[in-house]
């Protein structure tokens, strides 16, 4: 579409209103008048019409109009809200600044001023038009700013990104789905997963929040006063983590959330920290241009390396923690070892901004200023030695790789997360070490599982309802169905009955149509005999006259040839004799001429002689006649030549003659030619036609034969009608017997389905007893937890009795090494008495409460035997019942299928009969006399005495379980214990009906 000044406008309607709105205007125009118009950032043409953008948010679809350069807006799609987002309606506001159309023209596709990309299927835009039509997310949403912070853990395959468009995102890098989203209020600096991927640790302006990972929300927990934290990890245990304010680096405990360390010795910011894989070690790099090794438990620093002319970056630290890797702003990449910097690598005036290694410390990944990724090898070299990936379209900020070495991930100032796989150089994946299986947990608040459950519980009891809300409409729909099937069997026995009746009128109709065919084959017979001889006659007259036609046509052929050929010969043989009569005239002729010349030459050298003197005087008169003779013999050469001339013209009128004369010998032989295919042809013909006589002969033998084997099949017809009739009346009187049989049978499944549904309430009181004695189950499992603690009581005075009775003993040994002694004797008895006389009126209370502990317990193990004989016979009783009632349950699915399958046969009874009446109807006479046909009659009655026995044998199977079912109930009532539940998913089989 072009703009500017133009030949014709380019007209545009509105599908809301109508008038056209004129696009063409002058510079002048554009700068004088204000802009009311919202702006267009994009367009895009397809085979419809076009869409563009139309201010903030907002895409416009225009089609072609019938009138010339005309455009009406057939749709507006919108930008959605994001529902994540602190202010929903700032991804409406979003600019649109490119637009793509699917070749198939069946989805478009836009891209926006804040890095996301939408899509929507133009079908499904086209067709609601009733509704506003929204774009969609191509796959997620994605950062809109600079990132700023990255993080992978060990337990899932998750990576954590911050961005300054205040938004945290969990990403899974095996699916690459983005798992969480939320948005905060404040700019997050930093960000760090925890190893079991749970938690995350985010650094924000005002403090460090440590936040619960939940299935569905990040949640803060706990926050620290670290202000402004650019650089926060957690160690390889999880146990630790470390926080960097300015220049300084605090160590906190995961678990009591207490300050352990302060690190302090940087005199610039700290730009990155890493972790040993002991975690005993801390290796961090700031600004100030120093690298510190720090011991994570004394919190001194073991080794350290500074460099003043260099603003550091990125480190990272090898698996086996003797190298440390740095990179700066001065375009190298140092290898750090015992204080000293081992290895310098330049980077070819590219300054690296970020490093890692891999665990297995292969290779090194640094990131650059210009986007790109660099492969190097390991051990360094000092020449150039790399493979340099471009990638992003900014400076790295972050990179990590995955605990497995399989994945490398990088994010940049341009708002990209790339995920990279890591190979070898033949193409081959790195090898693990072992499998990793990623753990499947997941954090959830107690509120929001108690909701789940009540709402799993509603869902329930929802699906209960509408269960039985199901089963009642099924009975009514069963109910209706049987009605309708009685209306459709009377329905059915009108039509037969009158379909009895049109049989008949239909035979006699066919009795009718079969003896004026008769007649009509007969004439028709007759007719055709006639025109048969009629044609062969006409056809043998014209075959004698073409026979005679081709003789004359031949023998006039023969006499042509004879006279052209004759004609040619002789005018051959007049222009050979013409020819030489010419040569030799001609001949003679130069023959006189050429002496008539000898002879004048020898004349006018004689002249000459005689003359010689006398020529002066006789010049002009021999002039004169030499001049006459000229004229003479010239006359004589023109004559000659009119003559060759002459000639010459009838020899080409005579080759004329000739060409015609072979022209026509030409189509006399095209015409000869001609009728040889008209004869042939005509040979054709007749052979056509003589195989139309065979032809037509065969079918009035085949007519014929179908005439005989139809009489035959009529006649064969006949008798079957008769004997079918004989049947039906035999099959009437037994289809009547047998509805008299179903009726009873029918009533007693009425009785076992009464039967089922007291035996189903049975069966709920059971479960009701059940849940009461698991009740009283509970009530004494913690009566024996009382009994137990109470038993540790007991125990312990016992054990303090026997400390007492043991010191006492000792005592009195002692005592009784005085027994030669009196006074030491007597001292020692009043000292052991003063001890132990009041202890042992305790000891005898002891005693007493020993006793009644004795008996107490001796009761509890009585009782506790009870307890375990009585669940034992619990237990035998609950699977003798569940025994019991499955097989109950299959006797009765048994017995509901043989009810099916007699109402199948009486249905397939029914069917035969419908098809015995409806052959019925091929006989003729309905006074014919009925004979027995003897083996259907004494089919008919080996079925009646089967369908007999069987009844019987089902009507004493109903009894025998009517008898085990009271049985059940008398055995449930005197003793007491309860039937075990159903399970749900145990269904009786539907009775069919």
């Amino acid at each position: 579409m072009k703009t500017g000044r133009s030949s014709e406008p380019l007209k545009v309607k509105d599908a809301e209103t109508q008038p056209y709105l004129d696009l063409r205007q002058t510079e002048d125009e554009t700068l004088s008048a204000p802009v009311l118009m919202p702006r267009v950032t994009a367009i895009k043409a397809y085979s419809k019409g076009f869409a563009c953008s139309a201010g903030p948010g907002t895409v416009c679809l225009f089609e072609k109009t019938e009138e010339k350069d005309g455009y009406r807006q057939i749709r507006e799609i919108r930008i959605p809200p994001d529902p994540c987002s602190n202010e929903p309606s700032q991804a409406e506001q979003q600019e649109i600044t490119t637009m793509c159309i699917s070749p198939s023209e069946e989805t478009l596709a836009t891209s926006t001023d804040r890095g996301q990309i939408y899509l929507i299927a133009l079908a499904s835009a086209e067709m609601s038009k009733g509704m506003q039509a929204h774009f969609e997310f191509l796959s997620h949403s994605f950062h809109s700013g600079v990132i700023t912070g990255l993080s992978v853990c060990i337990r899932k395959p998750l990576i954590a990104t911050c961005s300054v468009d205040h938004s945290i995102r969990i990403w899974n890098y095996e699916t690459g789905v983005l798992e969480l989203y939320k948005e905060f209020q404040e700019e997050s600096y930093s960000v760090a997963l925890h190893p079991s991927g749970l938690y995350i640790l985010a650094g924000f302006s005002d403090k460090l929040r440590l936040m619960n990972l939940l299935i569905d929300d990040i949640r803060t927990f706990k926050e620290f006063t670290v202000r402004s934290c650019r650089e926060c990890v957690f160690s390889h245990g999880g146990h630790m983590f470390a926080a960097v304010n300015g220049n300084v680096i605090h160590l906190y405990s995961s678990t009591t959330f207490d300050n352990i360390l302060n690190l302090k010795g940087h005199s610039g910011k700290v730009r990155s920290v890493v972790w040993s894989a002991d975690d005993s070690r801390l290796v961090s790099c700031g600004m100030d241009g120093a690298v510190y090794e720090w011991n994570t438990l004394s919190g001194q620093r073991e080794s350290e390396s500074v460099l003043k002319s260099c603003s550091y970056t990125g480190v990272a630290l090898s698996p086996d923690t003797r190298s440390i890797f740095a990179v700066g702003n001065d375009c190298a990449l140092k290898e750090i070892q015992d204080c000293q910097v081992l290895r310098e690598v330049a980077s070819e005036d590219v300054i690296y901004t970020a490093v890692v290694m891999t665990r297995s410390g292969r290779a090194l990944f640094t990131g650059t200023s210009s986007g790109t990724i660099r492969a190097i090898k390991y051990p360094l070299l000092m020449q150039k030695d790399w493979k340099e990936y471009q990638a992003h379209s900014g400076p790295i900020t972050k990179m990590a790789i995955t605990f497995d070495d399989q994945y490398l991930l990088s994010v940049s100032e341009d708002g990209c997360l790339f995920i990279w796989k890591i190979i070898e150089q033949e193409g081959r994946g790195l090898k693990r070490d072992k499998e990793i299986c990623y753990a499947e947990e997941i954090l959830i608040t107690k509120p929001d599982l108690e909701e789940k459950n009540q709402i799993m519980l509603e869902l329930k009891t929802r699906v209960e309802e509408l269960q039985t809300e199901n089963e009642y409409q099924l009975r009514l729909k069963d109910m209706n169905y049987n009605e309708k099937i009685k209306e459709l069997t009377e329905k059915f026995i009108q039509q037969i009955e009158s379909l009895t009746t049109q049989n008949q009128e239909l035979k006699s109709e066919k009795e009718k149509q079969e003896v004026t065919h008769q007649e009509a084959l007969k004439d028709i017979i007759e007719k055709h005999a006639k025109e048969q001889h009629d044609l062969e006659s006409t056809n043998n007259q014209k075959l004698m006259l073409e026979y005679e036609k081709h003789e004359e046509l031949q023998l006039k052929l023969q006499r042509m040839q004879e006279s052209y050929e004759e004609k040619l010969h002789d005018l051959e043989d007049e222009r050979l004799h013409a020819l030489e009569d010419m040569t030799q005239f001609y001949e003679a002729k130069l023959q006189e001429k050429v002496l008539e010349l000898g002879q004048c030459q020898d004349e006018s050298q004689q002249q000459l002689r005689e003359f010689e003197e006398m020529k002066k005087q006789t010049e002009e008169d021999g002039d004169l006649e030499l001049h006459d003779i000229r004229v003479r013999y010239e006359r004589k050469l023109w004559e000659e030549k009119e003559t060759n001339l002459k000639l010459n013209g009838e020899t080409r009128v005579m080759k004329k003659k000739f060409a015609s004369l072979q022209r026509e010998i030409d189509c006399r032989d095209l015409e000869i030619e001609k009728l040889k295919v008209e004869q042939q042809k005509l040979h054709g013909i007749i052979k056509a036609l003589e195989k139309d006589i065979m032809g037509l002969k065969r079918e009035i033998q085949e007519r014929d034969e179908t005439i005989q084997d139809k009489e035959n099949r009529i006649y064969d017809l006949k008798k079957k009608n008769d004997e079918l009739e004989k049947f039906k009346f035999v099959l009437e009187y037994k289809v009547k017997e047998l509805k008299k049989q179903l009726e009873p049978r029918e009533n007693e499944v009425k009785e076992m389905k009464e039967q089922v549904h007291e035996m189903e309430a049975e069966l709920e009181q059971f479960r009701k007893k059940c849940t009461q004695l698991d009740l009283t189950i509970s009530e004494l499992k913690l009566k024996l937890k009382a009994t137990t603690k109470e038993r540790q009581k007991e125990r312990q005075r016992v054990q303090d009795v026997q400390a007492v009775l043991h010191r006492f003993k000792t005592d009195l040994h002692n005592c009784v090494g005085f027994i030669q002694e009196p006074k030491k004797l007597k001292e020692s008895i009043r000292e052991i008495y003063d001890r132990y006389v009041q202890q042992s009126d305790v000891v005898e209370i002891v005693g007493l409460d020993a006793d009644v502990q004795g008996e107490y317990s001796r009761q509890r193990e009585h009782m506790e035997r009870n307890v375990d004989s009585l669940k034992k016979r619990l237990a035998k009783d609950i699977i003798v019942h569940e025994a019991k009632n499955i097989k109950l349950m299959k006797e009765n699915v048994f017995l509901v299928k043989e009810v099916n399958d007699l109402r199948t046969e009486l249905r397939m009874m029914r069917a035969q009969i419908h098809e015995y009446e409806t052959q019925r109807g091929f006989s003729k006479n309905k006074s014919a006399t009925r004979i027995k046909s003897p083996s259907l009659d004494s089919s008919r009655l080996n079925f009646e005495g089967e369908a007999e026995r069987i009844v019987q044998l089902q009507r004493l199977e109903i009894q025998r379980l009517r008898q085990e079912v009271l049985q059940c109930q008398g055995q449930g009532q005197d003793q007491s214990f309860v039937l075990p539940s159903l399970p749900s998913n145990i269904k009786l089989p539907a009775l069919s009906t």
